[in-house]
């Protein structure tokens, strides 16, 4: 006799039995979800202690744990994606931005101004002052987005617009910083009355603010230059088409360690009068003391430009070179004058500037020694001692009676090893015009060669006379 189960009997029997296989998962879901949420107290606490050690792969870690389990926390979203930044993870810093903004809505407009902080890392600052721009715009005071376009806007030389940010942001809080940073915006305006005006208030404020104490003697050394720049000023209102004012004017924001001025002045002085050296030689040294010398070497301007002690070129080899520029433009189709400059770029360093002359010089005319000896002091100073060493010899072949030129072609067969013509050249030199320098150089060779009484006797005569061949 067959067991006897009513259909419905078998309905409940296969919901229990599904109810069986089910309710383990059921369970075990809702003990994760009910594990998950309890850990973010934990995660906090454990997110406050990396952040006070400044463990960023910590903080990196336990931000991406909060915001999975809660992606509505906008504020662990923002310390994930700083954090990301901050770590050089640019990538993945972006990503966060783009799920940040899809996961919150309304989105904060904070990330605007991650955006842009992103968008400076990768070097695309106008994309970083359109984000900044789209922040401040719903967030007016937010002062470290004003001051970071106000950054940005000094970048781009923009000095008008830094102001307008910098204006903004002081009137959220006026701090001695801000007061300076606008300080100086003005100084690249030439507005001298405001700049001493912020100054004067951030010293009011606090004396004792690094910005101010940095910024006291930097202004009170460009005060001292003042006077005299008024007095170009009106030079150059009177005159504005006369190069040489723009390039005094230039020199004195030069030794007033405002290399900005300065190279606004003399890039005018070059457009002026391109003909002349002195402007790019101003031009260089202003580039090179904003760091960039890549743009001065396109001036031709090398980076050993000669400095005195006040770490500026001295003002004696800018007034050779003002003489010079003045010969060359009175007497173009003459080779003297570019000779002269040669000389006076080869004693600040700037050799490709001097090559440049010294071959015009030889094309207005070949048969100039004086012209070839400074070809070969350029060549020489570049590294390429067989075109220097053709030149020399051309030099004394031209002018054998110039003690100089002999010495010198005595150093450059020294240079290469070939130590009994450096000896011949040094006894021609001698025999013109008696130097200790000659002498000394002479007796060096001589002692290579095992001439060592010879040597002897050079260096002790050497040792009496004037060491200098010119």
């Amino acid at each position: 006799m067959k067991p006897y189960f009513p259909k419905r009997f078998h309905q409940k029997i296969r919901g229990l039995a599904f109810l069986h296989l089910v309710l383990p998962g059921l369970l075990g879901a809702a003990t994760f979800l009910y594990a998950a949420t309890p850990d973010l107290p934990l995660w906090r606490k454990q997110l406050q202690a990396a952040e006070d050690a400044s463990d960023k792969p910590a903080i990196v870690e336990l931000s991406r744990r909060m915001v999975d389990a809660d992606p509505n926390d906008s504020a662990a979203w923002e310390t994930l994606a700083s954090n990301q930044l901050a770590s050089g993870d640019q990538d993945r810093c972006a990503a966060t931005l783009d799920a940040w903004q899809a996961r919150v809505h309304p989105w904060p407009k904070v990330i605007d101004d991650l955006r842009g902080d992103l968008a400076l890392v990768r070097k695309d600052d106008r994309l970083a002052e359109r984000y900044w721009r789209l922040y401040v715009s719903g967030n007016p005071e937010a002062t470290d987005a004003l001051e970071k376009l106000a950054n940005l806007s000094e970048t781009g030389q923009r000095w008008q617009e830094a102001v307008n940010w910098r204006t903004r942001a002081l009137r959220q809080e006026t701090t001695p910083a801000g007061l300076i940073a606008r300080a100086n915006d003005y100084l690249e305006l030439r507005d001298w009355d405001k700049a001493y005006n912020d100054l004067n208030r951030a010293n009011a404020i606090d004396p004792t603010d690094a910005a101010v104490k940095k910024a006291l003697p930097e202004f009170e050394l460009l005060g001292k230059m003042l006077p005299r720049i008024h007095a170009l000023d009106a030079q150059i209102a009177k005159s504005p088409a006369a190069p040489v004012p723009w390039l005094d004017r230039a020199r004195l924001f030069t030794l007033a360690n405002r290399p900005n001025l300065a190279l606004e002045d003399a890039e005018h002085a070059v457009n002026l009068a391109p003909l002349m050296i002195r402007p790019r030689v101003q031009v260089g040294e202003a580039l090179l003391d904003l760091n960039l010398g890549d743009h001065a070497a396109n001036m031709d301007v090398s980076y050993d430009l000669k400095r005195d002690k006040t770490g500026h070129v001295p003002e004696g080899a800018l007034r050779a070179l003002s003489a010079a520029d003045s010969y060359v433009l009175k007497n173009p189709r003459q080779a003297e004058p570019f000779v002269a400059r040669a000389k006076a770029l080869r004693q600040i360093n700037q050799y490709t500037l001097a090559l440049t002359d010294a071959r015009t010089a030889i094309k207005l005319d070949p048969g100039s020694a004086a012209a070839h000896f400074q070809a070969a002091h350029a060549q020489q100073s570049l590294g390429h001692t067989r075109q220097a060493i053709a030149e020399v010899e051309k030099a004394t072949l031209l002018d054998p009676g110039d003690p100089v030129s002999w010495y010198y072609r005595g150093l450059l067969e020294a240079q290469r090893a070939d130590f009994e013509a450096a000896i011949q050249c040094q006894t021609r030199s001698l025999a013109i015009r008696e130097s200790g320098v000659a002498l000394l150089e002479r007796a060096k060779c001589e002692r290579r060669i095992g001439r060592i009484a010879d040597a002897d006797l050079d260096t002790q005569r050497g040792q009496q006379l004037p060491q200098s061949p010119e």
